[in-house]
């Protein structure tokens, strides 16, 4: 396996646990409103995420660090051609932190309900964003032989990755809903587990829309060699299996086989676009691949070693803040 691939395997792992981790954070931001009937039971609900949040973000800053530093024409021309849509991303991270920080400041219900509805928003436009950008990923974007993007905002919001961009909302909210099962408790505890099961219903009907759509409308599912048919299918299996667990009331497996859900739908799409990254629409020798887009030998050597030595420490770090925050929230134990 030479740096160049294991590169592209390491941004996928990166990803995926993005995609887990800030996953159920988008589920709760968004049912925040809904589950939280009095102020206490919303606070219950925004401190069971409250000592993590922030630290699963750096999950997406590291992935997007580590395309920078092993494939920066990736980089370049996905962030340039996204921009408005990753600034609209960022506004929406940026009400999430700060409403994080604001909602507690005052007493005033007035107050508070607001930055719960902005909670709510910057919880929503980055899942359904996310979405999108997947989808496009792979669908593909119209990039020349300069390796510049042509298009701007409205060809990124077509059927196919406003589509996807549903599908992860609905992904997220089951996942979120599965995480407050296991971590609050009283009244927000039992709706989240009621409205597991119906989020999942949805997800389900909306992946199953999506994945059709995707093996007719991409090749991610039917290319030659490396392809996400076989992630697919095990992403499919470990979706089903959620909502068996979430009839038999054992919300900790749920919870598992939706994180598992997320790594193979991952896994799903880079596979898929394997060797490519950016896949272009005016013609496939356009396309970003993971040698005509990479940094130099060296780079790719150095950067292998350093996250050698850092990855297990920042790991170690992760695993240790959710055992020591593992306990169920009560009224008594709130902060935001």
């Amino acid at each position: 396996m030479d740096l160049n691939t294991l590169w592209f395997i390491l941004i996928t792992i990166l990803f995926a646990g993005f995609f887990v981790l800030e996953g159920f954070d988008y589920g709760v931001g968004m049912l925040l409103p809904f589950l939280g009937k009095k102020d206490e039971e919303r606070r219950i609900i925004l401190n069971t995420i409250g000592p993590v949040w922030d630290s699963n973000e750096v999950w997406m800053i590291t992935a997007g660090g580590a395309m920078f530093a092993a494939f920066p024409q990736v980089y370049a021309t996905l962030f340039s051609g996204a921009y408005v849509a990753l600034i609209l991303m960022l506004v929406g991270l940026i009400l999430r932190g700060v409403g994080f920080e604001f909602r507690s400041r005052s007493p005033s219900p007035r107050w508070r309900n607001t930055w719960d509805w902005l909670l709510f928003i910057g919880s929503l436009v980055p899942a359904l964003l996310w979405g999108a950008v997947v989808g496009n990923l792979m669908r593909g974007l119209a990039i020349d032989a300069r390796m510049t993007y042509w298009g701007g905002l409205l060809p990124l919001l077509n059927p196919f990755a406003l589509w996807a961009g549903l599908t992860f909302v609905a992904l997220f909210v089951m996942h979120g809903a599965n995480f407050l099962a296991l971590r609050a408790s009283g009244e927000v505890e039992q709706r989240a587990k009621a409205v597991a099961f119906r989020a999942w219903i949805a997800a389900v009907i909306l992946t199953v829309v999506f994945v059709v759509w995707a093996f007719f409308a991409t090749d991610i599912l039917t290319k030659p060699g490396v392809n996400g048919l076989v992630p697919a299918v095990l992403a499919a299996v470990a979706l089903l299996l959620v909502g068996y667990f979430l009839r038999q009331g054992r919300f900790g497996w749920a919870f598992a086989m939706g994180a598992l859900t997320f790594v193979l739908a991952t896994v799903m799409v880079f596979a898929g676009l394997y060797p490519r990254i950016l896949i272009s629409t005016l013609n496939p020798a356009y396309s970003l691949t993971i040698y005509n887009a990479s940094s130099s030998p060296y780079t790719l050597r150095v950067m292998t070693i350093v996250a050698l030595v850092f990855v297990p420490i920042v790991l170690a770090y992760l695993a240790w803040t959710y055992k020591v925050f593992s306990d169920r929230v009560t009224g008594k134990k709130v902060i935001y």
